[in-house]
């Protein structure tokens, strides 16, 4: 990171302390390439996890999202900068989440306004996603909030369409890919730089081994039943022509009534006639050790299969809102995934797979190659950041 972003106060807010594998993923990537020698102040829902998953490399001061409003108040008055790093940030709610469809909107307003307004700061979104945004009310929230922000990117051309329909101009906006991509396989992994994932399924003991992701606030609730009674006759299919060895990934183990873990130890018992293994996962090396060794990989969350696209693992994408089914689009893997938001013929899950075992080391080799541009697009953009923030201050 150039010099320009060294030595600075930064207040760093995002989605922490929610045991959720993706965010605290993308705390520790954007810390890294912000650089080591800032002094950060972030949230969490979690102060203690979060402070002792960044003690060892980063200066941070971690304050709790939900009680202490008091300390992001005076952080954000004496800090040098405010950064918004990755995920869903300008959104509104799915109806499964249980809250007002405009709670993390009206938050990120509060925030902003403050900084801006009050405070003086200036802000960076970077490597966001922008909607769902339903309603003339969200998008009319997501407006106010994105035209105080002195710095914009946004992770795909979903949200970059939307930004420019709410009316920002097409040079306040950058588009770039998820920031986790700029992670090489070392991150996740221990293996030689020089070693790639088999190009052929490992098939071990003559079994398929199938990591398994489950996410439960799908775009559509009103499918989630369905959904699941399609994927169980889909993989009782599948074990019959392969000899399944089902592996859980639980990419949220904790914080909410519907997590991962919980999704996933029921989906087990709806199909107790399958070999189905529950894992335990805490950090992303943790999902990345299942994710290497398993043969292919079904998921429905984003980091799941980002991780998997470095690893140059083939998966299929369970696409359950837009931000999957724009991370898919841009690696150009539409034709292994299926919109689980709506019913489909168990078959074609059945299809998907096959096509992929088939494809193996096409498809594997495809993944790395994409990930890899990825890794070069982002490590272009975040040494630039810095002179962008300077070009932009005052915006």
């Amino acid at each position: 990171m150039a010099a320009s972003m060294q030595n600075k106060r930064i207040v760093f807010l995002g989605t922490h302390g929610q045991m959720n594998i993706g965010d605290e993923l993308l705390l520790e990537t954007f810390l890294s390439q912000l650089g080591r020698d800032n002094h950060y102040y972030v949230n969490s829902y979690d102060p203690q996890f979060t402070s002792e998953q960044l003690q060892a490399h980063f200066q941070a001061d971690v304050f709790n999202t939900a009680t202490e409003r008091g300390k992001l108040l005076r952080y954000l008055s004496g800090c040098d900068l405010l950064f918004f790093g990755g995920g869903s940030i300008i959104k509104e709610l799915y109806a499964s989440v249980g809250r007002s469809p405009y709670s993390t909107l009206l938050m990120v307003l509060a925030i902003v306004t403050f900084a801006r307004q009050v405070a003086r700061k200036p802000i960076v979104m970077s490597n966001i996603g922008v909607g769902p945004l339903q309603t003339p009310r969200g998008r009319q929230l997501a407006g106010w909030i994105l035209r105080q922000v002195s710095v914009l990117s946004v992770r795909d051309r979903k949200s970059y369409d939307t930004c420019l329909s709410l009316g920002l101009a097409p040079e306040r906006v950058q588009l770039v890919p998820d920031a986790v991509f700029v992670n090489p396989p070392e991150v996740f992994v221990d293996r030689p730089a020089n070693v790639t994932s088999p190009a052929v399924p490992v098939a071990a003991n003559g079994r398929l081994k199938v990591a398994l992701n489950l996410n439960y606030d799908i775009e559509n609730p009103d499918n989630w039943e369905t959904f699941q009674q399609n994927l169980a006759d889909a993989l009782r299919v599948l074990d019959r022509q392969y000899a399944l060895e089902i592996h859980t990934l639980p990419m949220q183990s904790q914080f909410k009534a519907m997590h991962d873990a919980r999704v996933l130890a029921e989906f087990k018992a709806r199909i107790p006639d399958l070999d189905v293994h529950l894992h335990e996962v805490e950090t992303h090396r943790d999902a990345a050790a299942i994710i290497e060794e398993c043969d292919v990989l079904l998921s429905e969350r984003l980091h799941a299969l980002v991780m998997a696209a470095i690893l140059g693992k083939p998966f299929v994408g369970l696409l359950y809102d837009v931000k999957v089914a724009e991370l898919v689009a841009g690696l150009q893997m539409q034709e292994y995934a299926v919109d689980i938001n709506h019913p489909f013929e168990p078959l074609r899950l059945v299809e998907l797979v096959q096509c992929t075992l088939q494809r193996y080391p096409q498809v594997s080799c495809h993944l790395r190659e994409r990930s890899a541009a990825l890794r070069a697009e982002l490590e272009t953009y975040f040494g630039g950041l810095p002179d962008r923030l300077t070009a932009n201050r005052g915006k």
